[in-house]
């Protein structure tokens, strides 16, 4: 049985590793233009990279990581209802990383 614990452990923590191996960088379109006194239009046009999955949806993936984990091994550890309470303990924890330990950081995408 212990095994199968760590073994299950190992897993999820591999789950939440593979997003941060695949980083990119950001895609979006932008386009600059400014005006001279009278006759002089200069467009100036940028290209970057779409930001991943995981960047645009970081919030939700941690948090839903975090739940099924402690729904998981509050299962293993106490049964339906150790599952009840993995779910509530992880949820919150992970809200809490999300949210207020490592908050997201706000990027702007011009048009």
């Amino acid at each position: 049985m212990k095994k199968y614990l760590v073994s299950l452990v190992m897993m999820a923590m591999m789950a939440v590793a593979i997003p941060f191996a695949t980083a990119t960088s950001v895609d979006a379109q932008t386009r600059y233009t400014r005006s001279g006194r009278t006759y002089v239009t200069r467009t100036y046009t940028t290209t970057y990279k779409r930001p991943s999955f995981y960047k645009r949806h970081r919030n939700a993936i941690n948090i839903g990581v975090g739940t099924a984990a402690g729904a998981l091994l509050g299962g293993i550890i106490g049964g339906g209802k150790g599952a009840l309470i993995g779910t509530l303990i992880g949820g919150g924890g992970s809200a809490l990383y999300s949210y207020k330990i490592k908050p997201k950081r706000t990027t702007y995408y011009y048009r």
